[in-house]
């Protein structure tokens, strides 16, 4: 299922959307607003594969809150006024549906946005490439090499990873699941600990309560992981 939300400050346009949205089996329905400014806020710690996004709202267009968006999704336009649809496309939205609009024009453009996200999804696998001491992971439309000395830990968030670097305050953000990334990391320097992170051992510092502490950041050890993890500690206790 598509990760979505809607954004529309008119709530007779926004409940349809919602509407469409929940008769739509690919569709999950994470979150909807009725001003960008909040959605942006909840975006910085939820990402979202798809987003309906109105264009003409007060404080910032639907066209102004595509611009900035640091790890955009794909956007499918809702708008009553069709003079923006060139500017829709330049920012490569997705689709641009006309309102007021029927749900056979909505599906047939959630099913082109599920379509391109299932191939940008598979090309996602495909170009996680790694040797002995670094990777090339494709995040924000670029590919990025990251050496395995740079990571504290890797987040999996359902289709998304983060992955959290020692010297940057914001983490990376990639189009792939937690288990394909697992697969190109040395088991020597990496470890599963729990069914949503995986840490670089040798940037482990502190241990408390079955609990691995990065900064103000606490990972728990899973009941899943607790053996092998405390094999680890064994081998290297003094």
């Amino acid at each position: 299922m598509l990760r979505t939300i809607a954004i529309d400050d008119e709530p007779l346009a926004l409940q349809l959307v919602i509407s469409y949205v929940s008769k739509t089996p690919f569709l999950e329905l994470v979150e909807s607003f009725d001003n960008p400014l909040d959605a942006m806020e909840f975006l910085s710690d939820n990402p979202v594969e798809l987003i309906f996004l109105d264009i003409q709202m007060p404080d910032l267009t639907g066209i102004e809150f595509t611009r900035i968006l640091e790890n955009r999704p794909k956007i499918i336009f809702t708008t009553a006024y069709e003079k923006y649809a060139l500017e829709g496309f330049k920012l490569e939205a997705t689709d641009y549906l006309l309102k007021p609009f029927s749900y056979e024009e909505f599906l047939k453009a959630a099913r082109r946005a599920e379509k391109i996200i299932g191939l940008e999804k598979t090309e996602a696998k495909e170009t996680v490439e790694a040797n002995n001491e670094f990777l090339f992971i494709k995040s924000e439309y670029k590919i990025r090499r990251i050496n395995f000395n740079e990571i504290n830990y890797i987040e999996g968030l359902k289709d998304y990873v983060k992955v959290y670097l020692q010297n940057e305050t914001k983490p990376i953000l990639s189009l792939n699941s937690l288990k394909s990334l697992e697969a190109k990391l040395p088991e020597s320097k990496f470890m599963r600990v729990h069914r949503s992170f995986i840490v670089n051992l040798e940037k482990i510092d502190t241990i408390e309560r079955s609990r691995i502490i990065f900064g103000k950041v606490y990972i728990p050890v899973s009941d899943q992981y607790k053996e092998k993890f405390q094999e680890f500690l064994d081998n290297n206790f003094l």
